[in-house]
């Protein structure tokens, strides 16, 4: 079976992208070939590196990209994981499954500090059930 290359699509390509990337990477392993991208890029969130952490998967070195350095890519799947993001995706040719969910933002979370980390893990846990799940029908099927 090839390996699928799969893009993972948000705004600013610095929290949920990011965290889907990791879990999708984590859960995927060699039958594919994750990116992810954003349609501005904010640069990763240091709490997003944080929670991962604490579930033991290192983002720390994931870059925070623009959907156009992927345009030469041939994308058997593209997620978006936020509904402006779904709005903007610009048109990737061949056949691309296209899926999408639309995740809270964490990074606009408020409250004390604590009350903000939480809501980073509430969001993470969601995407990781969406990424084994994704995994499970969508790559590893």
């Amino acid at each position: 079976m090839s390996q699928k290359n799969i893009l993972v699509l948000c705004t600013g390509n610095s929290c949920r992208s990011q965290i889907a990337e990791g879990y999708l990477r984590h859960f995927a392993g060699k039958s594919a070939n994750v990116y992810s991208a954003g349609i501005e890029t904010h640069g990763v969130n240091p709490k997003a590196i944080v929670v991962m952490a604490e579930d033991h998967i290192d983002i720390s070195k994931h870059t925070s990209n623009h959907v156009n350095e992927y345009m030469g890519i041939p994308f058997d799947q593209v997620i978006t994981v936020c509904d402006n993001a779904n709005e903007a995706c610009p048109f990737f040719p061949g056949k691309v499954e296209r899926y999408h969910e639309n995740f809270p933002d964490p990074a606009k979370a408020t409250g004390t500090p604590e009350e903000v980390m939480d809501e980073f893990r509430r969001v993470r846990d969601l995407i990781k059930v969406y990424a084994a799940d994704f995994v499970k029908h969508h790559i590893k099927g």
